[in-house]
Order: C-alpha cells, then structure tokens, then sequence
C-alpha cells in the first residue's frame, strides 16, 4: 500500500497509484521472470513524479513461451472506479523489438485527437514509455538481445468501460491505461480537467472551430432541446468554467457556446470563474445586485437574499413582474466578465436556463452561435 498523503478539505486523504503504473509493473516483472526464470512475488517501479512503488505480482502464469502476471490497481482514496482491478502483462519473447499492444479489455481508439492514433490500443504515451523503459533496464541485465512482446488486458474492463467516459471519447471496447505521474492523488482536479481537455482536443482534431460547453448534466439534457445533429458533441466541463474557456482558446476554438443552468452560472454576473459551493458562492448577492441595477427596490432584494436556491428567487422575481429586467442585467454582466477573460481570444455566447421557467437569457450573440453550432 502506498504510504503518501494529500490534504483536502482538512482530510488526510491516500494516494494510490495509476493503471500505467499497474502495467508497467507487470511488463517489468513478467519479462524478469521470462528471462531469469524464476517466480518473483514483489517488484520496484520508479513513478514519473519519482516516487518508487513496491508492488506486489499475483496471478502468475509461467511457461517455456511466455509469462502473465497482474498487477492490483490501488486508487488510494480517490473515487477512482478501477480501483481494485487487475491489471496483467503477458510477456513473451520475439526476434526483435520492443512491441506493446492491448488485450482483453482494454479500448481502440476509434476517433482523432486522443493520446494515441485511430487503432491503436489506449495505452498512453506516459505509461507505454515507462513499460518500454522498464523493460529495456530488465534486457540489459539479461544481456538479452532479442526482442520483448507485452500485450496488457483487464479482464474486467469491457464493464467498467460502459460506467466511464470513454464510450463518448470514442475508446470502444475496454478501459484506457492512463497516468502521467505514475500516482492517482486523491479527489484529483487534475484528472477531471484532463478529461475536459482530451474533448476539446478531440472535436478540433475533427475540425471544427465551434464547441459547445454545458457545466453538468442539467445542460446536457437542455441542450438536446435546441435540436442539434450531434448533441453528445457537447463538453461537460464542470465547474471549471474558466479554465475551461482557456483550454478552448489555447487549441483554437473561435467560437464558444455555454449553456447552463441558472444556479451555476449566476456566479459569473461576479466574474467567479470555478462555480464550486467551496469556491465561493454569492448567488444571492448577484441577483440582488441585479435587482438594483435593473430598477428594483431595496426591499425584493433583501427578499432575494433570504432565498436558498436560484429557482426560489426566480419565483419571486416572477411574481414581481421583475424576472425580464433582472435577467437583462445578468446577462451583460457575465457577458462582460467573460469577454474579460478571453480577452478577444474567441466570441461567446451564453444561454442561461431553469428546469421551472426555460430559458431565462442569452448574451448578444448566443443565437448566432447556437446556428453555427447546429451546421458544424
């Protein structure tokens, strides 16, 4: 068990370590065992980020041909939903080389602007350099000058496929071996905004110069109300609103569409760019001040700051006959903050719903946007 520690939120949370990491492992183990061999039970492996690991080897499969082993995954205390998996490395020797490919249970790419090319295992970049090293340093012990085949397979990835993102990043039939630091760091942002950038990437390997963003699943199922060709084309970013626009400009993209929910999104009438409740909150103090700005009196907006929830204070909006003015102001506000960040990197465009009362507002060129998204 890895003994490193993160602290979140005031909780001593453990590390634990990555599928790469698991892979790499196995590789290296099995082609010891192939080459001396004899059974090995435990093996050292220095992480990208420096860390060693000594990890354990199980299911060990030995023949004149060929070795398999396993190595456990360990997420430590992330939520991570391969935790526990095992990972195995099937090692055997051919004339030359050192030929990495993906078994059972682990995904093909089958589209642009992932780690690896349409048809290729999703072994990663990081992880197949850690396997191929590893491997290398077990050759020249040997004095072994012929080549090594590693083939990787999860048995259970093929399910646990179906419960992750991989289906809609276009990796068909198996998990990912992924990890750029070797070490899974628990409750991780990293990870999360990782996936976000491999979406974007992906829909301008495809070419396109639009993209479409919804913070979470509220938005997502909104967005299939405008009708568009493609509406899994979608990238669900989060919270990390900001940071997601700045990924987006960084690859190009020269036109944005947000569509979000009220409660999110009101943050950015105050420029608050990580919508997260930890983050910062002030939901109710922007719509007051909207309330202000618009021509309310001082007494509906210390209403609305009694309210829990967006969609109590759109209610008594509503009844005040205030919710159009208010939603004006709102709108250019956060059309203004997010102008500010992109800096004319790329036009915006922001559509603001409730689940009660629909669509509450658009920034100026949202609707333009959302046609140009419909035609890509």
């Amino acid at each position: 068990m890895l003994e490193e520690y993160r602290y979140i939120e005031q909780k001593r949370l453990r590390c634990g370590y990555t599928t790469g990491s698991c892979a790499a492992a196995a590789a290296i183990a099995g082609a010891q065992m192939l080459l001396e061999g004899r059974e090995i039970r435990r093996i050292n492996l220095k992480t990208p980020k420096g860390i060693i690991l000594t990890l354990p080897i199980e299911d060990i499969t030995r023949t004149k041909t060929y070795v398999n082993c396993a190595v456990q995954k360990d997420a430590g205390d992330d939520p991570d939903i391969t935790n526990g998996i095992l990972v195995y490395a099937k090692v055997e020797c051919i004339p030359k080389g050192i030929v990495i490919c993906g078994g059972d249970g682990v995904g093909i790419i089958t589209k642009p602007g992932l780690d690896q090319p349409i048809g290729e295992a999703a072994i990663n970049s990081v992880p197949r350099r850690m396997i191929t090293e590893g491997v290398e340093e077990v050759m020249e012990l040997f004095s072994y000058e012929n080549g090594i085949k590693i083939t990787i397979s999860v048995p259970e990835g093929k399910e646990i496929a179906k419960k992750t993102f991989n289906p809609r990043l276009g990796i068909e039939g198996g998990i990912s071996i992924l990890g750029t630091s070797g070490i899974v760091e628990p409750m991780s942002e990293a990870a999360l905004l990782e996936t976000i950038a491999i979406e974007l990437k992906q829909r301008r390997a495809e070419g396109k110069k639009s993209v479409l963003l919804a913070p979470g699943n509220y938005g997502l199922e909104f967005v299939k109300k405008f009708h568009l060709p493609n509406p899994e084309q979608c990238v669900k970013c989060s919270n990390f609103i900001g940071q997601t626009l700045d990924k987006a400009c960084e690859l190009g993209f020269q036109r944005i569409l947000l569509v979000g929910h009220i409660g999110k999104l009101v943050k950015l009438g105050a420029g608050i760019m990580n919508t997260h409740s930890k983050m910062a909150d002030a939901r109710m103090e922007i719509l007051a001040c909207c309330v202000l700005l618009s021509g309310g009196d001082a007494a509906l907006a210390k209403q609305i700051l009694s309210c829990t929830v967006t969609e109590e204070a759109l209610q008594i909006l509503w009844e005040n006959a205030q919710m159009p003015n208010v939603m004006e102001v709102l709108m250019g506000r956060i059309e203004k903050h997010l102008l500010h960040r992109l800096a004319g990197q790329a036009k915006i465009g922001v559509i603001v719903f409730s689940n009660i009362y629909g669509v509450l507002g658009k920034t100026r060129d949202a609707e333009e946007l959302l046609e140009i998204v419909r035609g890509e």
